[in-house]
């Protein structure tokens, strides 16, 4: 795990209360069985140029809240964030839940638990 600040642990660790999250395996799982959501990688535009998810969508917990409208107009679509250890995926769900969105799953693990499964990574 990446050597986090308390605070920042403090907040990610509050608002996991109020959202959904899975595991790496459950979201491995469903895109192998080819389930339909949206898969979004909420980690900054380098971080998701050096290796993503499989169909994930690349917008950072920068500006998800300023672009998901746009790009997701139904607020009942399923969303799936993930981050590099779920930690900032966890702050955009809830963010987003706030903002009336109201199928969002953090995936806890991150792309650092996808690694570690050996799961296939793409660079595309």
């Amino acid at each position: 795990m990446a050597n986090h600040a308390p605070r920042f642990l403090q907040l990610a660790d509050a608002v996991r209360v109020n959202i959904r999250e899975c595991t790496v395996g459950d979201i491995h799982k469903r895109i192998e069985a080819g389930e339909s959501f949206l898969l979004f990688d909420v980690r900054e535009e380098s971080e998701y140029a050096a290796g993503h998810l499989p169909s994930a969508k690349s917008l950072g917990k920068g500006i998800i809240e300023r672009d998901i409208e746009s790009l997701v107009p139904d607020c009942d679509r399923e969303i799936v964030l993930y981050c590099g250890g779920g930690f900032r995926s966890a702050l955009a769900a809830d963010n987003l839940q706030k903002m009336g969105y109201t199928n969002v799953i953090s995936m806890d693990g991150g792309f650092r638990g996808w690694k570690e499964a050996k799961f296939r990574i793409s660079s595309e």
